[in-house]
């Protein structure tokens, strides 16, 4: 998944993100209210951890911009405030969930999941892909009813090329969903996952076509 992180504490935001990061999500991290409205505008994201506190523009406003915008990214919002008034307008102005300051790791990670679960409500939780079938929620790959055990990154290369069925992803694509968007990557660190990733696919018949200097396409022999 894409998370983007908007909290103005760089030690919090830094912590929330290696947490993230390291169970194979990619994470933008952004300190301003009014660069976090902007961002999700035009680069939209999976989930957004979003504090309240915020400079250049609350995020509470940064919400109910979003949501007249049209745009229904599940959002997490972080507050130090623990009064009910405060939990009322968040929720009001379209937040999915609130957690308040501070929070353990563990909770921030639950909470998150859950979006997720019901931002899947309104699709099928699982993608068939040949002779596999990918549980979007849980983030397993099965095949003949046994989880196959794959590397985070290329298990996120998978996610990626699956959202994009029938298009071409191209590097600076699958470098933004593994690593976040600009960050300090070149486009090529995607290969190596690519090539792995094909490798543990080419057995069950399905493959991973390259079109040189354009990008990367499932191959599914239906």
């Amino acid at each position: 998944m894409r998370i983007v992180v908007v909290e103005d504490n760089e030690a919090l935001a830094n912590a929330i993100a290696y947490r993230l990061r390291d169970r194979g999500h990619a994470v933008d991290i952004i300190h301003d209210g009014c660069a976090a409205r902007t961002f999700l505008t035009t680069e939209g994201a999976d989930l957004v951890v979003l504090d309240i506190t915020l400079p250049g523009m609350d995020g509470l406003e940064v919400l109910h911009h979003l949501r007249k915008q049209g745009i229904q990214v599940p959002v997490l919002l972080l507050t130090a405030r623990d009064s009910v008034h405060d939990r009322v307008r968040g929720l009001d102005a379209g937040a999915d969930d609130y957690l308040v300051k501070p929070f353990e790791m563990d909770e921030l990670e639950a909470r998150l999941r859950a979006l997720f679960r019901r931002r899947l409500l309104s699709y099928s939780p699982t993608e068939q892909i040949g002779s596999l079938s990918f549980d979007v929620g849980a983030r397993h790959l099965i095949a003949n009813g046994v989880v196959l055990d794959l590397p985070r990154k290329e298990l996120a290369t998978l996610e990626c090329l699956l959202e994009n069925r029938g298009r071409l992803v191209s590097k600076a694509q699958l470098a933004d969903h593994l690593y976040g968007i600009g960050a300090d990557v070149e486009h090529r660190a995607v290969e190596p996952h690519i090539s792995r990733l094909r490798k543990r696919l080419t057995v069950y018949g399905i493959g991973i076509k390259s079109a040189r200097g354009l990008g990367y396409m499932l191959d599914v022999k239906e």
